[in-house]
Formats: C-alpha cells, structure tokens, sequence
C-alpha cells in the first residue's frame, strides 16, 4: 500500500490563505474608503469654495466706511524742501503755498581739534550744560579721557544733549573734533556751553565756536510764523509738514487731494475676490473624458446657486440710494464672456473724479438695508450661515456622510478581526486533524512494511 503524503503544510494548502481570505473579505472596506475619499475631496472644495466667499466679505470692509472714497494724499512740489503726511478724517481738499525762510535749529558747540580720537587724553574733569531743565554735568575719569570715550560717557548720562566726534578734514594736524547738540531745536530747547574744566590732560579741551538755538520761519499762503521745530501741525488742517531744508525766495505748492488709486486699488481687491469664487465655479463645471464628477462640484446645485446669487448682485440695480449711479456696470464693473468680470479702472476712476459722492452713496447706502456693499454683506452672510446657509448645510451633509462611512469602516474592520481568528482557528484544527491522519497512515505503513518483510523471510 503506498505511502500518504501531503504538500508543504500537513493540508497543503497555501500558508497565507487565511490572509488572502481576509483580504478578499476586505473588498467592501475599499470601496467604503473610495467613497469616503470622494465625499472628503467634496468636502474640500466646499470648503475652499467658502473660503473664496468669505474673501469677498474682507474687501467690502472700507468701501462702505465713511471714507472709503475720499483717501487723501498730500503733494509737495519739491520733497527735499517739503513733505507731509495727511490725517483724512480731517483734511479738506486744497492747494497751499509754503516758503522755508528758516530751519529751526539746536543749541550746538564744537570742540577745538585733536590729532585723534581714541588716544590723547583731555584730562579728568567735566562737562557742565546749562539747560531749560537745569544745570547738567558728566563726569570724566582716566578711564574715557579720550574724545570718544567723552562722547560715549555724554551719551550714556541722557541730560538732553547728544554728543559725536567728526573729522574735520581741513586741519590736518588735529582734524577730530568732539560735537555736542541739544536734542530738540528750536528756542524751547535752548542749552548754554560752559567753559569745561579739565586737569592733566595731553592736551587742552575748549570750546571753539557755539550755535544759539533758534526757532524756524516759514510762510503759508504769504503769511509768515515763527515755529519751535521743523514740523508744521495743524497749518493746514489735518497735514503735518515735515521741512527738510531752508529755501527762502521759493514758494513750495503743497496740494491735498483724493489718492484714486488707493481708491482704484479698493474696487479691484473687490473685483479680484469676485473673480475667485466665479473662476473657481468655471473651472468646476469644466468637464472632459477624464473629470471624475464623483471627486467635483461639477454641475452641483450649490455652485449653481451661489453663481446665481453673485450675478443676480452685480447685475441688479441699487434702489433708495442718492445719485443717478443704480448699477456697478456704470463705475466699469461687468461680466465677461467667461463669466467672470472686467473693471476698467480709468472709467471708474472717471466718475469717482466727477461724482465722488455718488459713488460712495452707492456702495455705502444707509449702511443697512440700502447701497451695494449692504445688500451682497447680507447675501453673503446668508450663504455662510453656519446654521441654515447653504454652504453650511451642505459641509454638515459631506461630514456626516463620512462620519458614518467612518462608522462603517469600523464596524466591518472589527468583524474582519474576528473572522480572521475564526478562520485560523479553523485551518489550525484542520492542520492538526490532518497531522493525525497522516501520523496514522504512516503508523500503517508502517506495519505493511513490517509484514511484507516477516513473510519474505519465511519461505
């Protein structure tokens, strides 16, 4: 009787069945998992697409200020002269004549000159200031006895006046010089220089010429005033004029008017946040042989929505407010043939310069139930609205949607754990069956052989 014989394992079966049993099992989870992805990459744009709106609410935020159409700038005919900066909350359009006969300037001394600055000692002593707050001395000791340690110990005290050491290039012999100045000009800030006392030094220190401080002179429009420094407040209302340089004879016009391109600039971040959203609607809706509209928004009622609602907002006229401006398609707003918009900016720039406070009245209307920027604020808050919008609603349905594929995922997950036991449980006691059956055939076997053997022996 032959021999019984088994393959590999006593079963001969593959030792990784159980694993591909398992995995084949496992063909539900991956098609949850797609799923799941496609609801996950919908949930995305959804989410991109919210983004994109939220964005057109940010630019609305200074066009319907008071003054989101009357940013001003300020002009100056010659800036090395003159410049300024404006406060628009209280500046008025207008042009002005300003002459610089004067620089207000600093109570200043320079010292006679040295053959260096770091070397030759000007002894141990001090200087003695006398200023609008009182008598002020720094002291000098061996240890910063040279010129720029006197300057670094002036410094160091902060008693109003600031100290510096200059090369005077037209004494050659002894060209460094110690130059000591009052920190603020004008006569308010007047300081007096002393004789200085110094003792043993390599060389003596004096003051060798000394400047008073003075106020500045200055004409507006013709008319002349004193000033304390060389700024000019409130000289024209709501700019501050910064005078760089004494220019008498020479009358600066200095103009304040409306900035149109930081106006222009405003309209256009609007303009570019529209074309955002309405680009990415176009770009979801472009569909080829390869769009897999499972993983898109493409042809989805809610971006059919939300690009109803935005036309519906920009082609609308604005009823209730001042002016004969009804439409953004008269400041050069409109749609394209791709359905996004254009914004010809010197039209709009045109009627801004003809028309400022129409225009505002348009954007701005009451700032509640009229102009454009309230109604597309209420539009928008209305899409966005966490609660009932449509973009929240819709997010909510996606996320619950993969919460519960999750859900499933899981529970299939924890029935494959256990079938995956139940099989190796199974195929163990097979193994151990067959290795029975096989010990026992070979037991058999066995004896065959040894009575094959015994009865040759006998004949």
């Amino acid at each position: 009787m032959p021999a019984i014989t088994f393959g590999g394992m006593n079963s001969g079966l593959p030792p990784d069945l159980v694993e591909r049993l398992v995995e084949a099992e496992r063909l539900p989870v991956k098609k949850m998992e797609e799923q799941k992805g496609k609801s996950a990459d919908r949930l995305k744009l959804v989410t991109d697409l919210e983004t994109k709106i939220g964005a057109i609410r940010g630019s609305l935020g200074e066009l319907a200020s008071a003054r989101g159409f009357s940013d001003i700038k300020v002009l100056s005919g010659d800036p090395n002269v003159v410049q300024g900066t404006v406060d628009p909350a209280l500046s008025q359009p207008g042009s002005w004549n300003v002459e610089v006969l004067k620089l207000a300037e600093k109570a200043a001394a320079i010292t006679n000159g040295f053959p260096d600055k770091d070397k030759t000692e000007i002894g141990v002593g001090y200087f003695k200031f006398k200023t609008a707050d009182g008598d002020k001395e720094v002291y000098i000791n061996g240890a910063n006895s040279t010129l720029e340690g006197a300057a670094q110990a002036i410094n160091a005290a902060k008693v109003g006046v600031r100290a510096s050491v200059v090369n005077d290039r037209k004494e050659k012999d002894s060209p460094f010089k110690l130059v000591l100045a009052a920190d603020g000009v004008g006569a308010d800030n007047t300081v007096e220089y002393p004789t200085l006392y110094f003792l043993d030094g390599d060389q003596d220190i004096y003051f060798d010429k000394e400047r008073e401080a003075s106020n500045g002179v200055v004409k507006v429009d013709g008319f002349e005033f004193e000033i304390a420094d060389n700024t000019l407040r409130d000289m024209i209302p709501g700019v501050t004029l910064e005078l760089k340089q004494a220019a008498p004879g020479r009358g600066i016009n200095v103009t304040v008017k409306e900035d149109l391109e930081v106006v222009g600039g405003k309209i256009k971040s609007f303009v570019d946040a529209m074309n955002a959203v309405l680009g990415f609607i176009q770009q979801q809706n472009k569909l080829d042989k390869g769009t897999d509209t499972s993983r898109t928004l493409g042809g989805d009622g809610l971006i059919r929505s939300v690009e109803q609602r935005l036309r519906q907002l920009i082609q609308s006229p604005q009823y209730g407010v001042k002016g004969d401006i009804r439409t953004l398609s008269q400041l050069g707003v409109q749609f394209n043939r791709s359905g996004t918009l254009d914004y010809d900016e010197k039209k709009f720039n045109a009627v801004l310069a003809q028309r400022p406070d129409q225009v505002h009245a348009f954007f701005a209307g009451d700032g509640l139930d009229t102009g454009f920027v309230p109604s597309i604020r209420r539009e928008i808050g209305t899409m966005l609205n966490s609660v009932f919008g449509p973009i929240g609603n819709r997010k909510r349905g996606l996320q619950q949607k993969i919460d519960q594929i999750d859900q499933r995922i899981e529970t299939k997950e924890r029935q494959l754990v256990r079938r995956e036991e139940q099989l190796r449980n199974k195929f163990a006691k097979l193994e151990e069956t067959l290795g029975r059956i096989k010990g026992q055939g070979q037991a058999m076997a066995a004896i065959q052989s040894g009575i094959a053997g015994g009865g040759g022996g006998g004949g």
